[in-house]
Protein backbone atom coordinates (compact mmCIF):
# COMPACT_ATOMS: atom_id res chain seq x y z
CA UNK A 1 0.00 0.00 0.00
CA UNK A 2 1.26 3.51 -1.06
CA UNK A 3 2.12 5.94 1.59
CA UNK A 4 -0.36 8.78 1.53
CA UNK A 5 1.89 10.71 -0.24
CA UNK A 6 1.97 7.83 -3.22
CA UNK A 7 5.59 6.90 -1.50
CA UNK A 8 6.72 3.99 -0.22
CA UNK A 9 4.91 1.73 2.09
CA UNK A 10 2.37 3.25 4.54
CA UNK A 11 3.21 3.07 7.40
CA UNK A 12 -0.01 4.22 8.92
CA UNK A 13 -1.46 1.09 8.49
CA UNK A 14 -0.80 -1.38 11.01
CA UNK A 15 -0.31 -5.32 10.24
CA UNK A 16 -3.40 -7.98 9.65
CA UNK A 17 -1.57 -9.53 12.70
CA UNK A 18 -1.41 -6.34 14.27
CA UNK A 19 -4.58 -5.42 14.05
CA UNK A 20 -6.20 -9.00 14.74
CA UNK A 21 -4.01 -8.48 18.57
CA UNK A 22 -5.36 -4.68 18.98
CA UNK A 23 -9.09 -6.12 18.28
CA UNK A 24 -8.96 -8.60 20.61
CA UNK A 25 -7.12 -6.29 23.56
CA UNK A 26 -9.86 -4.03 22.88
CA UNK A 27 -12.26 -7.02 23.00
CA UNK A 28 -10.71 -7.16 26.90
CA UNK A 29 -10.86 -3.82 27.29
CA UNK A 30 -14.61 -3.00 26.30
CA UNK A 31 -15.47 -5.31 29.00
CA UNK A 32 -14.08 -3.25 31.90
CA UNK A 33 -14.41 0.49 30.15
CA UNK A 34 -17.43 0.49 27.80
CA UNK A 35 -16.70 2.74 25.02
CA UNK A 36 -20.22 3.83 25.28
CA UNK A 37 -18.99 6.32 28.21
CA UNK A 38 -17.14 8.01 26.07
CA UNK A 39 -19.44 8.72 23.42
CA UNK A 40 -22.45 9.48 26.33
CA UNK A 41 -19.89 12.87 26.54
CA UNK A 42 -19.43 13.26 22.81
CA UNK A 43 -22.59 15.07 21.66
CA UNK A 44 -24.13 12.50 19.30
CA UNK A 45 -27.79 13.20 18.69
CA UNK A 46 -30.43 11.34 16.77
CA UNK A 47 -30.83 12.54 13.42
CA UNK A 48 -27.33 13.49 13.00
CA UNK A 49 -24.97 12.37 9.98
CA UNK A 50 -21.53 11.08 12.06
CA UNK A 51 -18.14 10.13 10.89
CA UNK A 52 -16.23 7.29 13.02
CA UNK A 53 -12.90 8.58 11.51
CA UNK A 54 -10.07 5.79 12.24
CA UNK A 55 -12.89 3.23 13.23
CA UNK A 56 -10.63 -0.12 13.58
CA UNK A 57 -12.98 -3.08 14.46
CA UNK A 58 -15.86 -0.64 15.17
CA UNK A 59 -15.71 -0.79 18.72
CA UNK A 60 -17.88 2.44 19.09
CA UNK A 61 -20.55 1.91 16.00
CA UNK A 62 -22.84 0.02 17.63
CA UNK A 63 -23.49 2.95 20.57
CA UNK A 64 -23.18 5.68 18.31
CA UNK A 65 -25.06 4.22 15.46
CA UNK A 66 -27.93 3.98 18.17
CA UNK A 67 -27.66 7.58 19.10
CA UNK A 68 -28.51 8.69 15.74
CA UNK A 69 -31.33 6.86 15.22
CA UNK A 70 -32.96 5.76 12.14
CA UNK A 71 -32.93 9.58 10.50
CA UNK A 72 -29.26 9.68 11.11
CA UNK A 73 -26.27 7.78 9.47
CA UNK A 74 -22.57 6.87 10.87
CA UNK A 75 -19.81 6.40 8.15
CA UNK A 76 -17.03 4.18 10.01
CA UNK A 77 -14.18 5.05 7.98
CA UNK A 78 -10.57 3.00 8.13
CA UNK A 79 -7.47 2.67 5.66
CA UNK A 80 -7.12 -1.16 6.62
CA UNK A 81 -9.75 -3.78 4.90
CA UNK A 82 -9.65 -5.80 7.91
CA UNK A 83 -11.48 -3.05 9.53
CA UNK A 84 -14.22 -2.57 7.04
CA UNK A 85 -14.48 -6.26 6.87
CA UNK A 86 -15.04 -6.17 11.25
CA UNK A 87 -17.76 -3.15 10.75
CA UNK A 88 -19.41 -4.72 7.73
CA UNK A 89 -19.90 -8.19 9.75
CA UNK A 90 -20.78 -6.21 12.40
CA UNK A 91 -23.31 -4.25 10.77
CA UNK A 92 -25.01 -7.48 9.89
CA UNK A 93 -24.67 -8.98 13.12
CA UNK A 94 -26.23 -6.62 14.78
CA UNK A 95 -28.11 -5.10 11.93
CA UNK A 96 -26.96 -1.64 11.82
CA UNK A 97 -29.07 -0.70 8.91
CA UNK A 98 -27.91 3.13 9.79
CA UNK A 99 -23.88 2.48 9.33
CA UNK A 100 -22.19 2.81 6.45
CA UNK A 101 -18.35 1.03 6.18
CA UNK A 102 -16.26 3.38 4.18
CA UNK A 103 -12.56 2.22 2.63
CA UNK A 104 -10.34 5.12 3.13
CA UNK A 105 -7.73 5.91 0.77
CA UNK A 106 -4.41 7.37 2.60
CA UNK A 107 -6.32 10.51 3.91
CA UNK A 108 -9.00 10.28 1.14
CA UNK A 109 -12.34 9.24 2.79
CA UNK A 110 -14.17 9.50 -0.16
CA UNK A 111 -16.99 11.43 1.48
CA UNK A 112 -18.66 14.23 0.32
CA UNK A 113 -17.45 17.55 1.05
CA UNK A 114 -19.76 19.20 3.92
CA UNK A 115 -21.25 15.34 4.72
CA UNK A 116 -20.63 15.27 9.04
CA UNK A 117 -22.20 17.35 12.09
CA UNK A 118 -19.45 15.58 14.12
CA UNK A 119 -16.18 13.45 13.35
CA UNK A 120 -14.77 11.73 16.30
CA UNK A 121 -11.06 10.59 15.83
CA UNK A 122 -10.07 7.98 18.78
CA UNK A 123 -7.21 6.26 19.82
CA UNK A 124 -5.65 7.01 16.23
CA UNK A 125 -3.93 10.28 16.03
CA UNK A 126 -0.67 9.59 17.23
CA UNK A 127 -0.23 7.17 14.03
CA UNK A 128 -0.71 10.09 11.73
CA UNK A 129 2.40 10.87 9.73
CA UNK A 130 1.13 14.10 7.81
CA UNK A 131 -1.64 15.93 10.47
CA UNK A 132 -2.22 19.12 8.21
CA UNK A 133 -2.85 17.02 5.47
CA UNK A 134 -5.75 14.39 7.71
CA UNK A 135 -6.95 17.22 9.40
CA UNK A 136 -7.29 18.82 6.09
CA UNK A 137 -9.93 16.14 5.11
CA UNK A 138 -11.65 16.39 8.15
CA UNK A 139 -12.35 19.67 7.74
CA UNK A 140 -13.30 19.17 4.13
CA UNK A 141 -16.04 16.35 5.10
CA UNK A 142 -17.52 18.34 8.36
CA UNK A 143 -20.25 20.95 7.80
CA UNK A 144 -19.34 24.83 8.28
CA UNK A 145 -21.26 24.48 12.14
CA UNK A 146 -19.76 20.95 12.35
CA UNK A 147 -17.68 19.33 15.22
CA UNK A 148 -14.55 17.74 15.31
CA UNK A 149 -13.77 15.15 18.76
CA UNK A 150 -10.42 13.99 18.65
CA UNK A 151 -8.14 11.98 21.37
CA UNK A 152 -4.63 11.93 22.01
CA UNK A 153 -3.97 8.29 21.31
CA UNK A 154 -0.76 7.55 22.43
CA UNK A 155 0.84 10.78 22.65
CA UNK A 156 1.24 14.12 25.65
CA UNK A 157 -1.46 16.15 24.55
CA UNK A 158 0.83 19.42 24.02
CA UNK A 159 1.87 17.10 20.65
CA UNK A 160 -2.01 16.99 19.67
CA UNK A 161 -2.30 20.68 20.47
CA UNK A 162 1.17 21.30 18.64
CA UNK A 163 -0.61 19.35 15.65
CA UNK A 164 -3.88 20.41 15.36
CA UNK A 165 -3.31 24.44 15.60
CA UNK A 166 -0.07 23.83 13.06
CA UNK A 167 -2.83 22.70 10.52
CA UNK A 168 -4.27 26.12 11.20
CA UNK A 169 -7.57 24.60 10.23
CA UNK A 170 -9.11 23.96 13.29
CA UNK A 171 -9.84 26.01 16.48
CA UNK A 172 -9.89 24.12 19.93
CA UNK A 173 -13.43 24.93 21.44
CA UNK A 174 -13.42 22.97 24.44
CA UNK A 175 -10.12 20.49 25.78
CA UNK A 176 -11.16 17.53 28.47
CA UNK A 177 -9.25 14.98 29.86
CA UNK A 178 -10.42 12.42 27.91
CA UNK A 179 -10.37 14.64 24.17
CA UNK A 180 -10.59 17.53 22.44
CA UNK A 181 -14.15 19.14 21.03
CA UNK A 182 -12.82 21.41 17.48
CA UNK A 183 -14.65 23.60 15.21
CA UNK A 184 -13.49 24.54 11.32
CA UNK A 185 -11.78 27.74 11.78
CA UNK A 186 -13.87 30.24 9.34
Amino acid sequence: MKAPNGEGRNRERMSDIGFRIMSALFRIQDLVWPPDRLLDRIGIREGMVVVDYGCGPGRYIAGASGRVGRTGRLYAVDIHDLAIEAVKRRVREENLANVVPVLARGYDSGLPAGTADLVYALDMFHMIEDPSAFLGELQRIIKPDGVLVIDDGHQPRTTTLKKIRASGLWEVAEETAAFLRCRPKK
